[in-house]
């Protein structure tokens, strides 16, 4: 069976580079999965999870948007952000979509701060692509360790 080979890049790092056998992705067009031989395709994507499965595995990642171009078995998604899901503080995440949503609040009143809104419902709407794929695969991390000190 032909594999993919996978590259996800970020302004910092590249993510994961592997070959895989198939991949879902959040476009602006709605959920798509693609397996090996799918037509040429280049697609913007939106924050949401990305589900890779490589050998009955599955690689679970959430990206807050970007592009992704498949040609010739060769797909290679250039991400604003993206991480794994054992990768998300899920309360951090949670902080910080409460952060955005208190400041968004804040469009109908009056103020003298110059609030971009645009990019804090982007933000707003990274954050909630986070805390889904963290909640959604929470069960699957082990435990973090507890320490504990002598007494």
């Amino acid at each position: 069976m032909p594999k993919i080979k996978f590259k996800i890049v970020t302004p910092e790092k590249v993510v994961l580079e592997d070959e895989i056998d198939q991949i879902t992705l959040p476009t602006k067009m709605g959920e798509i999965t693609i397996l090996p031989n799918h037509i040429p395709l280049v697609s913007s994507l939106k924050p949401g999870e990305i589900l890779i499965k490589k050998e009955g595995r599955e690689i679970p990642m959430v990206t807050s948007g970007g592009f992704a171009e498949f040609t010739a078995n060769s797909l290679v998604i250039l991400a604003d952000t993206a991480e794994r899901a054992e990768e998300i503080d899920e309360a951090e995440a949670e902080e910080a979509r409460k952060r955005a949503e208190e400041l968004l609040q804040r469009k109908g009143k009056a103020t003298e701060e110059a609030i971009d809104y645009t990019a804090l419902a982007a933000k707003l709407e990274k954050e909630l692509a986070r805390l889904k794929v963290a909640r959604k695969y929470r069960r699957h991390r082990p435990p973090k360790p507890t320490i504990r000190l002598e007494e």
